[in-house]
């Protein structure tokens, strides 16, 4: 009986918490498709997220189900975030598109507490850190790529088909289709 209520409780818990942060999403964010969602998600910007079919955010049993929410914003009007299909997207991902395009190709996977964003939010300029115009390029995610855990991707990115890119890596330069990239800076260690 006891496990019984520990189930039902966790499943009504997560329902209570991906709807009490369906509240704090922008109404001004165009969301285009049904993504299947198992974690909290806040969706913030004035942009579009594109979600093509059986895309799906969060995932039990995984690190932070249940203590940490995901977050995608299409910060500007003109900012594009688009999911392929079959994209598979495990817990507390963070992608933020300010000024461009972020594309995830279809059959992709990727793993939990993964950034990809496109923008340094702020100019490196120090004269202009407060006012310049921050560098933004976008990103595109081939199909069938692996991401794994506590990766980040950066601007201008382009990452090749069939391609891996392993646990705590950064992404700084272009990855070609089929291979497999570690390190900070992501460096490629084998063809697939």
């Amino acid at each position: 009986m006891q496990k019984i209520f520990k189930g039902l409780f966790r499943k009504y818990f997560q329902r209570i918490r991906i709807f009490i942060y369906s509240f704090l999403s922008d109404s001004s964010i165009t969301v285009s498709g049904l993504p299947i969602i198992k974690q909290p998600i806040v969706f913030k910007g004035k942009g579009k997220l594109i979600f093509r079919e059986n895309v799906q955010l969060g995932y039990n049993p995984s690190p932070s189900f249940y203590s940490e929410v995901a977050y995608i914003e299409a910060r500007n009007s003109e900012d594009t975030i688009i999911f392929g299909t079959d994209v598979f997207i495990n817990n507390t991902v963070t992608i933020i598109s300010e000024n461009g395009t972020i594309s995830i190709g279809d059959n992709t996977l990727i793993g939990d507490h993964v950034r990809i964003i496109n923008s340094d939010f702020h100019s490196l300029n120090p004269n202009e850190r407060t006012t310049g115009i921050p560098l933004s390029a976008n990103i595109s995610i081939g199909n069938n790529v692996f991401i794994g855990s506590n990766v980040t991707i950066t601007k201008g990115v382009s990452i090749g088909e069939n391609s891996v890119i392993g646990i705590c890596s950064v992404v700084t330069k272009n990855i070609p289709n089929n291979c497999i990239a570690v390190g900070t800076p992501a460096k490629i260690i084998r063809n697939l």
